[in-house]
């Protein structure tokens, strides 16, 4: 299981989809806090209080903290002349749970553009939050929206992510998003239970990706020591073969594995 990170700034982590990745953590340091409790994640189970509540903001990482991290980190590559590819909005948790996410967003904005203005800034988002228009103006300011989708139908979300939430309402928020990249997650279990890689179950979350029309669609698989043991990686020729079928469909698709 990967650690947390007690510190806002981390890596840079040789990322398979976004190269050299410094990675921006806005979760409390000391527990993951996620709405989505995904069975391979690597950070373990999520565990929010018993009545779904988050933690109150004094827990959280300030923006005053989060920008001067950013900041001085960033100022210390440049004069090492350090290359990085991406600012990742990540860490152990959905980086949209952040009480001050737009605020973040915005202030983290002007320091990249003032430091290191060739550098993209991106997240990794669950897809959770968009039916907040807040959410969305914040991450429409984004240079990269790389947003998850691992199902077509909520039986296989609710199985596999823990979703809260059903696969209708998640499509409608990716909807209203623009410019988005899709990132599947494609696993099977060594028991039968869990499995997102049928020709059934890949039909429906093809329908979904080709309502939503993503930029593109981003499909991998676990390389990391999972939530739930029994998880099983996808064999690359069976992600090129669900990916070939996106690309038939119209969109371009790649392959992680």
């Amino acid at each position: 299981m990967t650690s947390l990170h007690w510190n806002v700034v981390y890596g840079p982590i040789a990322s398979r989809r976004l190269g050299i990745s410094l990675g921006i953590n806005l979760m409390p340091p000391d527990r993951k806090v996620c709405n989505f409790n995904c069975t391979y994640c690597q950070y373990g189970w999520s565990r929010l209080e018993a009545d779904g509540k988050l933690p109150p903001i004094s827990e959280w990482p300030t923006r005053e903290r989060v920008v001067q991290s950013v900041a001085r980190d960033l100022r210390q590559r440049a004069e090492k002349r350090e290359k990085i590819d991406r600012l990742t909005l990540a860490g152990h948790g959905e980086p949209t749970l952040h009480p001050d996410f737009s605020a973040l967003v915005r202030d983290l904005r002007a320091v990249r553009d003032e430091i290191a203005p060739a550098v993209p800034l991106a997240i990794l988002s669950n897809s959770s939050t968009l039916d907040r228009l807040a959410i969305r103006k914040a991450l429409a300011k984004l240079d990269e929206r790389h947003m998850k989708l691992d199902a077509g139908d909520t039986d296989t979300l609710r199985r596999l992510n823990g979703s809260p939430i059903t696969i209708e309402q998640v499509v409608a928020g990716l909807k209203g998003l623009p410019d988005i990249f899709i990132q599947s997650m494609f696993v099977t279990d060594r028991q039968g239970r869990l499995d997102n890689t049928g020709q059934e179950t890949v039909s429906r979350w093809l329908a979904a990706v080709l309502e939503v029309k993503p930029r593109a669609v981003h499909l991998y698989t676990i390389d990391r020591q999972p939530a739930f043991p029994f998880l099983r990686a996808v064999p690359l020729d069976r992600l090129e073969t669900i990916a070939r079928r996106v690309r038939d469909a119209g969109l371009p698709a790649l392959t992680f594995a």
